[in-house]
């Protein structure tokens, strides 16, 4: 009896191993069931590890907007890309800035003394005379441009600039042999010298006006526009003691929206220089849409709206 017994235990555990095995493979779909793979035939391509390959964007490369060997504003300093200089007449002040020479690049720049100012922040430096007095300072500066332009345009009889008491110093007067007489905070002519228009005399006329013209004769002699008519001569000026004032001297245009470079001098008594813009160093283009108030330079703050367009320049 217990032989026949194990028989049917035997028979029983073979039947049941059976069936499981069959409902395993009813459980997984014919597609899932793992194929046997030998060392030959290697990996499937559809068990293969999926490889990623990074994929790297190329990079813009960074076209500088300095030329380190143009020697006039025009060749030393590109336009941002997409811009275009704006058209500027022959004979304009804007043809006389651009064409203006610039010393050599990396120049530093220099005190009416000689000695470098330490915290420059010039992209480059106007290869203008300076002399050697604490005279040419910020106002100064901008002054002999237009003075400078006035007579290399063979507009002489222009040059004239009112000192802060009002008087008008004129250089068709100084020429002819006048000069003048200060008496407290009275100013008159005096007809004391020979007549001279040399460059020696220029510069001693322009040495008068900067004695006694500064940011606050300036400004009186402006009026302000707006952000949208800016032109090349125009000034952001703020007139005190000390006040301050840098130059537009040049611009370009995409779109219908500029793009202008500034340039100063400042105290003590410095070179003429374009200035860097601090909200993006490579690129010394201030743009029409960056420009809110307070407007930020390099060494000075302008609290509120003070673009302003001197009188000599209107047409």
């Amino acid at each position: 009896m217990k032989k026949y017994s194990k028989i049917i235990l035997i028979t029983l555990l073979i039947f049941t191993c059976g069936c499981a095995d069959k409902s395993k493979e009813e459980l997984i779909p014919e597609t899932e069931i793992p194929q046997p793979v030998s060392i030959e035939q290697g990996i499937q391509p559809d068990e293969k590890e999926t490889e990623v390959t990074e994929v790297i964007e190329p990079v813009e490369e960074q076209i500088s907007l300095i030329n380190t060997e143009g020697n006039t504003l025009l060749s030393r300093i590109s336009v941002p890309k997409g811009y275009e200089r704006t058209m500027e007449e022959q004979g304009s002040l804007g043809e006389f800035l651009r064409d203006y020479p610039v010393l050599p690049d990396k120049s530093p720049v220099l005190y009416y003394d000689g000695s470098v100012k330490s915290n420059d922040s010039a992209v480059c430096v106007f290869d203008m005379y300076l002399g050697d007095k604490d005279l040419q300072q910020c106002a100064d500066s901008v002054m002999r441009i237009y003075a400078e332009y006035m007579r290399d345009s063979g507009n002489e009889d222009k040059i004239a600039f009112h000192f802060v008491s009002g008087f008008l110093c004129d250089w068709t007067s100084y020429k002819n042999g006048k000069r003048i007489v200060v008496n407290g905070n009275d100013v008159s002519w005096e007809n004391t010298a020979d007549p001279s228009d040399s460059d020696e005399t220029f510069e001693k006329y322009l040495n008068t006006v900067f004695n006694y013209a500064s940011t606050l004769s300036l400004e009186k002699e402006s009026k302000n526009i707006d952000i949208s008519q800016i032109k090349i001569g125009d000034i952001f000026i703020k007139g005190g003691s000390p006040g301050h004032v840098v130059m537009v001297v040049d611009t370009c245009e995409r779109e219908g929206k500029k793009a202008f470079l500034l340039a100063q001098g400042y105290m003590p008594a410095q070179q003429f220089h374009v200035l860097i813009n601090e909200a993006h160093e490579d690129d010394p283009w201030y743009y029409e849409d960056e420009i809110e108030y307070p407007f930020i330079t390099p060494e000075y703050i302008f609290m509120e709206p003070c673009l302003m367009r001197p009188g000599y320049l209107e047409e």
